[in-house]
């Protein structure tokens, strides 16, 4: 069956085939599956296809969902309805995204974070002054002053990244020309497609871009890890890469992982077999960020904004008053960990 066929015949197939081609494991391609084969029934039970089907078709489903599993896992089954059309709609199967309004949608009571372990920032300043290696110390600063994914991370390049005190000269980036000390986590890149004349390797997830605030801390903390830095093989110029058996390669998301694990587990938040309720992970890093943020600040709409995770007319408000509101609450209520 050729590749035109398939996606026609068989759209669920054809993308379960493109995430095995990107090196998603089995696990990850049987979960995406059963969801999508739940949906696809779910579908077909009201004489729709997947062409057919409008976000209110996507919201009734997911509605449904409700009471007959967690509040996580009804974000997790939206998260890879999401992934699904995205892409599809990327490779011009489906002519746009319709879960893109559901996820604006859904209501915030659901929490795609379970109960969590509680740590407070004296704790975790505790911790960040326990990582000497200053890629290490600059990777978890970053996830932990920001609130982005470590997919995120991973494909900032130095265009991204305005800091007056940096130790080499940064590319120039129209959108952050006027913003200065600030990082730009921008919507496009997607895992297995080119972006800045680099293949990436991992997707920013959030809907849309989004110009971050860069305080004192974590400039001090780019600078010295960008005065080590070793040079990167990728001419796309990767602000993150790797210091050891891939020198100078851009850092993926398993690296992250591993050097998060790593001191979370010499620090005792980490053990084999224990659960997100229990161990300290990248997107721990992301609920301690909007967990504490979000309690300063009593303003939900920024830290939404700062996770990119919210409608547009939010985004045109922040984008257009970034100057003055945004960098204002955050510098004011951004906690100290250094």
């Amino acid at each position: 069956m050729s590749g035109e066929r398939q996606v026609d015949r068989d759209p669920v197939a054809y993308f379960l085939d493109d995430i095995t081609y990107q090196g998603k494991t089995e696990r990850t391609r049987t979960a995406y599956e059963r969801v999508l084969r739940d949906f696809e029934s779910y579908l077909d039970s009201r004489d729709l296809t997947f062409d057919d089907a409008n976000h209110r078709d996507c919201m009734a489903y997911i509605h449904g969902l409700r009471g007959s599993v967690a509040e996580s896992t009804v974000a997790t089954y939206a998260s890879y309805l999401h992934r699904f059309y995205d892409y599809m709609s990327q490779v011009g199967r489906f002519e746009d995204n319709p879960m893109s309004l559901v996820l604006e949608e859904i209501d915030e009571s659901i929490n795609t974070d379970p109960a969590r372990r509680d740590i407070s920032v004296p704790e975790m300043a505790a911790f960040v002054g326990t990582v000497a290696h200053p890629l290490d110390r600059a990777v978890l600063v970053t996830l932990l002053k920001t609130g982005m994914r470590a997919g995120e991370l991973c494909n900032l390049d130095l265009r991204d990244l305005a800091v007056g005190a940096a130790p080499v000269e940064l590319p120039s980036r129209p959108q952050i020309e006027a913003r200065p000390d600030s990082i730009y986590v921008a919507a496009e890149p997607a895992e297995g497609t080119e972006y800045n004349g680099e293949r990436r390797t991992a997707s920013n997830k959030r809907q849309r871009a989004t110009t971050v605030p860069v305080d004192d801390e974590l400039a001090r903390v780019l600078a010295r890890w960008l005065a080590v830095r070793p040079d990167p093989r990728s001419s796309a110029r990767p602000l993150f890469v790797s210091t050891s058996n891939e020198w100078g390669k851009r850092l993926t998301p398993d690296m992250v992982h591993h050097i998060v694990e790593r001191h979370a587990r010499d620090n005792g938040w980490y053990s084999e077999g224990g659960g997100p309720e229990e161990n300290v992970t990248p997107h721990y890093f992301r609920h301690f960020f909007t967990t504490h943020l979000r309690d300063r600040t009593g303003d939900r709409g920024i830290v939404k904004y700062l996770r990119g995770d919210v409608a547009q007319d939010i985004i045109d408000t922040y984008t257009h008053d970034w100057g003055n509101r945004v960098r204002d609450v955050y510098e004011s209520n951004i906690y100290k960990i250094l």
